[in-house]
Formats: structure tokens, sequence, C-alpha cells
């Protein structure tokens, strides 16, 4: 196809969709055939939610009961996808079977049942005449010189063009490696995510210094600035703020490389989370505003994170009517982008519960205590068991909540249980200074309180030894 494949991360979006819409996978299948520009083939799989991996062994295990068993690997099923290689009458018959009994048109084979030339193999019969194969040597073209100087220039040129290093099967598997870590971030502790975010990283730049074809630099600059987005929010969740500060530096540069509009804007609404936490607040709202601009109005889920963003540090400026502004635009936003079902755990996903813990913040800071411990209650029910910190700070700003309606003690004390119960490699200095935010809220006096002596007590007791 003429245009440059998707990766995986655009198949899942799609299939998600479809999932809620009750299509069935063949069409989920020409869905993301359609969209992501890849073959049919591809298509059948990615709607099924498969790695390369998982549907060789499915393959493999399929013809297990039958007379030829058959050995592929990931390698050799990237192969018949991207064309590359075709599958021989009965490997076609088993990957029909396998993908819901499919015929081989769903599966992009039109002239299965004709035998197919391998390019550049023996010559081509058509119409009783015998066609020379590509390679063969064209002794009848008499060139002079100067043509032979263009012919073998142009060839140069071809070869460069064509000299990367990266298979599309690398490059899938990357793809899938990348898309694996942002589903594991999602609940995975900081620190032990940063040493395989580094790894996956290490791999991605290892191919990016080499020469690479075009399309194939755009890709691993993509994978290269979600990778360093995720090293660096989980640097910032680890309180070491100047190498996340650096981190998100080079995320920008990396999305801007790509020049991906929608990963360029994505990568500035996450890095304004650092100022928001840490401040500057003004840096926040310039990073979540530029994001905002970046996505040119169109109304999708990182338009409607960037936006939420924005409303919650105008919020906590104290901006009324921005906040308000922001967060209308957000909601509009996020209804229309069809955005994060329930089922969307990617760390650069933006379900319904991310966007109700940014509005939360929002009316938390405004001082909506009642529609802000509404939208805490909702929010929380759509976590799942499995997952990060997000519950632990919608709790914290229940307490807030809490403090500002001048009740200190049980601010103090719903703060104090919060961090009693969070994971000890969860309780990182985000959740910390997300506690102590209660603790500044407190009423005039209320800081000597018993309650808040209590919390300051919990605070000092290192992680795991509550």
């Amino acid at each position: 196809m003429n245009r440059t494949p998707h990766g995986p991360s655009c198949a899942k979006r799609l299939r998600q969709e479809a999932t809620t819409r009750g299509e069935s996978c063949g069409q989920i299948a020409h869905t993301i055939h359609s969209h992501c520009a890849v073959s049919l083939l591809r298509a059948q799989r990615l709607a099924r939610g498969l790695t390369l991996k998982e549907a060789a062994e499915g393959l493999n295990s399929l013809s297990a009961g039958h007379r030829s068993t058959l050995r592929a690997d990931g390698d050799q099923l990237g192969h018949w996808e991207n064309g590359r290689h075709e599958p021989r009458p009965a490997t076609l018959a088993l990957l029909c079977e396998y993908y819901g009994g499919c015929t081989p048109e769903d599966l992009g084979f039109e002239n299965a049942g004709a035998a197919v030339p391998t390019p550049g193999a023996s010559p081509v019969v058509l119409v009783g005449r015998t066609l020379p194969s590509p390679t063969a040597s064209r002794t009848e073209f008499a060139a002079d010189s100067l043509e032979q100087q263009v012919d073998a220039a142009r060839r140069s040129v071809d070869r460069t063009l064509a000299a990367g290093t990266v298979s599309s099967n690398q490059l899938d598997m990357l793809d899938e490696q990348v898309l694996w870590a942002r589903e594991q971030y999602v609940y995975t502790a900081p620190e032990p995510m940063i040493k395989v975010l580094l790894d996956q990283l290490a791999e991605v730049e290892d191919l990016a210094g080499q020469r690479q074809p075009a399309a194939v630099q755009v890709r691993l600059s993509e994978l290269t600035a979600m990778l360093a987005t995720l090293v660096a929010d989980a640097l910032m969740k680890l309180g070491h703020l100047p190498r996340s500060r650096s981190w998100y530096a080079t995320a920008r540069n990396a999305a801007d490389d790509s020049g991906n509009t929608e990963l360029r804007a994505r990568v500035r609404a996450q890095a304004a989370m650092l100022p928001f936490y840490y401040g500057p607040l003004e840096a926040a709202v310039a990073l979540a505003r530029e994001a905002r601009i970046i996505s040119r109005g169109r109304p999708s889920a990182t338009a409607a994170f960037a936006s939420a963003a924005e409303a919650r540090a105008l919020a906590k400026l104290g901006d009324t009517e921005g906040a308000e502004a922001a967060l209308r635009y957000a909601a509009t936003a996020f209804e229309q982008s069809g955005a994060g079902g329930p089922a969307d755990n990617d760390a650069f996903g933006f379900p319904e519960r991310r966007f109700r813990l940014y509005e939360s913040g929002t009316l938390t800071a405004l001082g909506h205590t009642s529609k802000a411990r509404r939208v805490q209650e909702a929010a929380v029910r759509l976590y799942p068991s499995r997952t990060g910190i997000d519950p632990a700070l919608l709790s914290l700003e229940s307490a807030l909540c809490l403090a500002h309606e001048r009740s200190p003690s049980e601010a103090c004390q719903l703060a104090g249980v919060t961090l009693l119960r969070i994971a000890p490699e969860h309780r990182t200095p985000i959740v910390e200074e997300r506690a102590r935010e209660v603790i500044g809220a407190l009423p005039p006096g209320a800081e000597a309180s018993r309650a808040a002596r209590e919390l300051r007590e919990i605070l000092a007791l290192p992680p795991g030894q509550m």
C-alpha cells in the first residue's frame, strides 16, 4: 500500500470501538485494513488482538491435528502478512480455518488457486510468449556511456534508499513490545518499570542510529517519544524532577521529529503534569494549551486530555472562568471523540476514569466540593482492581474537599488511611506531595490538631513500615 502502515495501537483503538458497537471480527478486520493501511491477513490478526507470536503459536496448535503439521513462527507469519512470501495452499487453508472460517479472499489471496511466481525467479509465460525475468540482462540495449552512468547512479541511489537494517517484522515486534509496556505501565510501580522502558529504548535507539528509510525512521521516532514520555512520568512520580524535565524535553524532540500531530500534542499534555504537581502552574497551563492548539480543534482523546489538564491547572491558579471554559471544551471533545472505553488499560489512552480524575481536580480546586465528590465516587467505580496511584489521588482529593468544608479531622484521617493502604512501591513522592496539600488546605489553627500531627507522622514513616 502507498500509505505508511499504522502501528498496533491504532488497530487496538479501532478494535475496542468496534467491539462496543457489536461488530464481528470480519467487519473489524476490514475497518483496520482500510484505516491502518495493512494487509487483510494482518488486519484479521489485529482484529483479534493477537501478536505475531501468539498467532503463530495458535496456528501451530491448530495444525497439530492435521496430516501435515505446520511449523510457523512470528517472522514467517509476518512475511505472509507483508506479501514477501505466500503461504502454500495447505497452509492457506489452515489460516482460513484459524481466522474463523475465512475465505482466501478475506485474507487477501484472491488468486489462491493459481500459482503465483516469485519476482526474479523463473520466466513468466503469458499468452504463448516468454517474458524475461526482471533480473535478466538487457543485452539488446545499446547504451552509450552517459546512459550507463545515469542508470548506474539511479541504481546506487535505490540501493542506498533500501539500505535500512529494520525489517517490517522487527518494527511490528517493537510496536508490540511498546504497546505491552504502555499497558503494564498503568499498574506497575515506577522504579521497576523504568528498567523495562530503558531496555526497550536502547533497542529502538540502536536501530534509529543507523540509516533507515524515512517511513521507518518516523515510526522509530514515535516509539522513542512514547517510551521517553513514560520514563519522564515515572521519574516524576519518584520525585526526580530535573531528570523528569530533561526526559520530557527528549520526548518532545522525538515527537516533533516524527511529525505525528497527535503524538506531539499528547507528549506536551503529559509533560504539563510535572509543573502541575511541582510548579510553576503557569508552565502547566502553557504546555496544556500548546497541546490543545496543536490538536487544531479536532475532537480527539488528546484534545480532551489537553483541555482537561489546562482546566485543572487554571483552577489551581484561581482562574474560575478560564477553568470552567476549558472543562466544558474537554467534556465536549471527550464525548465527540468516543474515546476511552472501560477496558482501555493503556498509559496513552484517555478512558472515562482518567477524564473524571481531571474533572475532580478542577472542581476540587474551584471549591465545588459537592460536584467534586460525586465525580470522585463515579470515577473510583470505573477503576479495575489492578491499577496504579489514581484511586489514591482521588481519595486525597476527597480529603481536600473535606478540608475546604472545614472538616479537618475527617480530612486528615482520610488522607492518613489512604497512605496506609497504598502499596509501598506505589507510595511515591507525588502521592506524599498530594497528602501534604491536605495539611496546607486545613482551616487556620487546624494544622496543630492531633489529626494533623498523626498525618505528619504517617508521612514521616518510610514506605513499607506503616
